[in-house]
Formats: C-alpha cells, sequence, structure tokens
C-alpha cells in the first residue's frame, strides 16, 4: 500500500518539461551552498546525493573529487531538509570567524594570571628619594666641617701621604714646564748652528783669503748642530717620560684620592645620623629609625674601611714607580747634559743607546718595508 507523502513547499524545485531540472534555481541552490561552505572547498570538488520525497532521510553532501561514469549525468530530484540546511548554516558560522574571512580557533587551557608588575615611575621616584637624602646629608655634613660644628674621621698618616703626593705632583709639573721651555729654545738654537753653518761654508767657497777660518766655523756649528739634535732627542725623552708620570700614573692614584674623600664624608654624615639618634629618647617611633641607621651606618663604614685600603696600596705601588722611572730619567738627563757641554760626542750617543732613543733624522722619512727587508 503505497502511501503518498507530504511535500514541503520550499523543498520543491521545478523542473523542465524534459525532466532537467531548471537553471535559475539550481544556480541559486549553488551559490547559497558557497555561502554556507567553508572557504577552499569549491562546488566542482563537491558531489551531491539526495533521495526521494517519499525517503525519510536528509539530504548529505559528500566532499572530494566527483568521480563517475562518462555517461551523461542522469536527471535527479535534490530535496535538502530544514534540518540540514540549518546544520550546514550553524557549521558555517562556527567555521567563519566574524570578519567573515579567517578562522578563529578555539583554545583551552588553564588560565594562569601573571604577578603585577612593578611600575617603573615609582622605582625612579624611589631612588630620586634616596639620592636626595642622600645628597642632603653630605652636604649638611659638608658645611659643618667647614663651619667647624662637624666632625671629621681623619686618618693622619694617610693624609700625610697624600698631601706629599700632591705637593709632589706641582713640583713635577714645574720641571716638566722648565724641560719644555729648554726644549723649545734648545730646539730654536740649533736651526741658527746650522744656518750659521751653512753662512760660514758659503763663505769659505767665496773667500780665498779667509777660507780655511771659515771652514773651520763652518765645521764647529754644524757639529754643534748635531750633537745639539743628540741632546735634543734625549730631553724629549726626559719630557715623555715625566709627563706619563705626572699626567696618567700621579692623575690615577689622585682620582681614587678623590673617591676616597667622597666616601669618608658619607660615612661621616651617617655617623652624625646615627649620633644623634642615640642622643635622643628611645621609644617604640625612634627604635625603628635608629635600627635603620645603624644598618646604613655599617654599610658605609665597609665601604669606607675598603677604598681607604685600596688607598694606601696604591699610594705605596705609585712610591716604588717613581723612584724607579725618575731615577733612570735623571741619570738620561745628567749624562746627556754633560757630554754635550764636554763636547764628547761619543759619550752623548752612548748615553742615547743606553736608554735605548733612536733619533730621527731631519728631512729623511721612515724606511719602508721593502727596504726593511
Amino acid at each position: 500500500m503505497a502511501q503518498e507523502s507530504p511535500k514541503n513547499s520550499a523543498a520543491e524545485i521545478p523542473v523542465t518539461s524534459n525532466g532537467e531540472v531548471e537553471d535559475s534555481h539550481e544556480h541559486g541552490f549553488s551559490r547559497d551552498l558557497k555561502r554556507s561552505l567553508p572557504a577552499g572547498l569549491g562546488l566542482s570538488e563537491t558531489q551531491i546525493t539526495s533521495h526521494g520525497f517519499d525517503s525519510t532521510k536528509e539530504g548529505v553532501i559528500e566532499a572530494g573529487p566527483f568521480q563517475g561514469s562518462p555517461a551523461p549525468p542522469m536527471s535527479s530530484v535534490i530535496s535538502p531538509s530544514n534540518a540540514a540546511a540549518s546544520r550546514l548554516a550553524e557549521q558555517g558560522r562556527d567555521l567563519i570567524g566574524p570578519t567573515g574571512g579567517q578562522r578563529i580557533p578555539q583554545k583551552s587551557g588553564p588560565v594562569i594570571l601573571a604577578d603585577e608588575t612593578k611600575n617603573p615611575a615609582m622605582e625612579k621616584l624611589e631612588l630620586v628619594r634616596k639620592w636626595s637624602l642622600n645628597t642632603y646629608k653630605c652636604t649638611r655634613q659638608i658645611i659643618s666641617e667647614k663651619l667647624g660644628r662637624g666632625s671629621r674621621t681623619v686618618d693622619l698618616e694617610l693624609e700625610a701621604q697624600i698631601d706629599i703626593l700632591r705637593e709632589n705632583k706641582r713640583k713635577y709639573e714645574n720641571i716638566l714646564k722648565l724641560a719644555q721651555t729648554l726644549s723649545s729654545q734648545l730646539f730654536q738654537m740649533i736651526q741658527t748652528q746650522r744656518q750659521l753653518g751653512d753662512a760660514f761654508a758659503d763663505l769659505s767657497l767665496k773667500s780665498l783669503e779667509l777660507h780655511e777660518e771659515f771652514g773651520y766655523n763652518a765645521d764647529t756649528q754644524k757639529l754643534l748642530a748635531k750633537n745639539g739634535e743628540t741632546l735634543l732627542g734625549a730631553i724629549n725623552f726626559f719630557i715623555a717620560s715625566v709627563n706619563t708620570l705626572v699626567s696618567k700614573t700621579i692623575e690615577d692614584t689622585l682620582m681614587t684620592v678623590k673617591q676616597y674623600e667622597s666616601v669618608r664624608i658619607e660615612y661621616d654624615a651617617y655617623r652624625t645620623d646615627l649620633e644623634e639618634l642615640n642622643l635622643g629618647p628611645r621609644d617604640a617611633n625612634t627604635l625603628p629609625k635608629i635600627e635603620q641607621s645603624q644598618h646604613l651606618f655599617q654599610a658605609h663604614k665597609e665601604k669606607y674601611d675598603k677604598i681607604r685600603n685600596d688607598v694606601s696600596i696604591k699610594l705605596k705601588f705609585l712610591e716604588e714607580n717613581k723612584v724607579k722611572v725618575l731615577h733612570n730619567q735623571l741619570v738620561l738627563f745628567h749624562n746627556a747634559i754633560t757630554a754635550y757641554f764636554a763636547g764628547n760626542q761619543k759619550q752623548l750617543e752612548q748615553t742615547l743607546r743606553q736608554f735605548h732613543i733612536k733619533l730621527k733624522t731631519p728631512g729623511v722619512d721612515a724606511p719602508s718595508w721593502l727596504e726593511e727587508q
């Protein structure tokens, strides 16, 4: 007994007189499928199968390459149900993001709450506060010392060594200045002697009556100029060595001394602060302040002791280095001056060789690496 199944108006698809599906409705149904299907899945790769109107199964869409017979396709009636269409629409909404172009992956998992980070502005404000408090205490200590009201920590032995070092530095700088003046004047004298020797030599060739006299004087001035150049090289070497001692070695030690004095002021400032708190009343409000002040005082005391030891060690090594350098340079200066004014050219050249001093001949360039080979 055949029972005619009711037909839904939404599922009816009109056909032509030849039994084929009308093109306009087929194109409309394909367009609806394209909108509801995910991107990248074309209708050309989709095989649509359906059952008759009397079937209780819903329409099924199978994705994949269509493998059919080369025979002409048979006419079929497509009957998608309302439930299938709604399920396709829900899947499309799940796959397509809110912007309609990209798929939004849904991630699930435990949520980790990060710790609250510190505010950089508050950290900078705290650093400024500590710097301001330290500067205020140090300034108050300096003013108190200058007015004679505050006490300062004094290391008598170390302070005496520092004073001697500063006095020696001023004296060495004066010697350096005078040596530079001597070098400049000697250079001018050498140039004058060389020009005078050339003039005597020219007159020796042109004056037959005084040929020998002009010749003697020309040779003497040229010899003096040559010995002067040797002495000038020794003096310039002396100047360079003393300048290195004064401007680098001693200056480096004095920089450490300045750091020592700065740390000493900080130490005395926190020491005075602790002494003032100890003289005041002791109660629940002042005890935390005294404890904090004691902690800061101890930290600055350790810093002060460390840099005081560093200064003592540097002063000791500086004294040893200074004696060694100045001994060699003073021997060089004395031997060179004595040989020059004694007219002992051999001793003067031997002095330069003893201290490994090489003179550069005026007007002669250094040999190339090919000539040295």
